[in-house]
């Protein structure tokens, strides 16, 4: 049976398909878009948990852009 690990990221109007891509690139497939609870748009992915040891950078790489997207420290 597949796994799956699931990630939210907010997406920049001006940007859309550079941060998609970006996200397809580590094996992430959208799964939907919806508006933000503070507007803006918010981006549902998945992709198959694997026994990789990398698997979780994508997650690691999602903390980092939510952390810049809030203007937290980096």
């Amino acid at each position: 049976m597949t796994t799956w690990e699931y990630l939210t990221t907010p997406l920049l109007i001006h940007n859309t398909a550079a941060i998609l891509n970006n996200w397809g690139k580590q094996g992430w497939e959208l799964v939907q878009v919806v508006p933000g609870p503070e507007g803006g748009l918010v981006a549902y992915l998945k992709r198959p948990v694997t026994s990789d040891a990398s698997a979780n950078a994508g997650l690691a790489a999602a903390a980092e852009a939510s952390r810049q997207f809030d203007g937290g420290a980096a």
